[in-house]
């Protein structure tokens, strides 16, 4: 049984950087779908969305929110708006340096209902600060899940780790996750967005910081 994948690309004023993201990705997927949603960006980033997009208009879906909802936000949105069975989320700060992966991944989602998603894994503590203990879930900055599990945990949110409220849930109501070598094919600059322009996140994110710094 086949089933339908989108890639889900989400900009923040990086033209730059999704540029080379997105061309990356076409050289190996020219015929996949693609949904770029651009976060309220008030550059040329519409300019750069629009020319990406009219140079493979059959596959490219584009969607231009009015404000920075951030990132986890943006990220529930496309899966609740758009209906596909798999979705592939694909940070701006990347390069595509071989193909196949959308292919193996979706395998991978295919071996067992219980399978929610599949990346490179990260061992997160319960405040989502990498740690030598904690849970192993799949990164998200290019990550592969399931649309239909997704809604039985809560959504995605704005947090330096969107995915840890979700992923967590899914792991205590028995779902899995599977590792994927997707940093083989796929190279991250980490922080591409964030490190020019932050991550907003106020006051509870500097509780967290030094929660974690003390171990609490």
């Amino acid at each position: 049984m086949s089933h339908s994948i989108c890639t889900v690309v989400i900009n923040y004023q990086t033209p730059d950087l999704l540029k080379i993201a997105v061309e990356s990705f076409r050289k190996f997927y020219p015929t996949f779908d693609l949904l770029i949603i651009d976060n309220g960006s008030k550059d040329n980033s519409r300019e750069v969305i629009k020319d990406l997009q009219s140079k493979s208009p059959l596959y490219t879906k584009t969607l231009f929110l009015e404000e920075n909802i951030f990132h986890g936000p943006a990220m529930h949105h496309a899966i609740k708006e758009f209906n596909y069975d798999y979705l592939f989320f694909l940070d701006s700060d990347t390069e595509t340096h071989k193909g196949a992966f959308l292919e193996e991944m979706a395998e991978i989602l295919n071996s067992s209902d219980r399978v929610y998603g599949t990346g490179r894994f990260l061992t997160l503590n319960k405040r989502g600060f990498q740690s030598s203990k904690g849970i192993s879930i799949p990164a998200p900055a290019y990550m592969m899940i399931k649309r239909n599990l997704y809604f039985q945990f809560p959504p995605f949110e704005h947090h330096g780790m969107p995915v840890l409220k979700n992923f967590s849930k899914a792991l205590k109501l028995g779902f899995e996750f599977k590792e994927f070598p997707i940093e083989n094919y796929i190279e991250h600059l980490w922080r591409g967005t964030a490190g020019r322009f932050g991550y907003s996140l106020g006051i509870k994110a500097k509780i967290d910081y030094v929660l974690n710094k003390l171990g609490l």
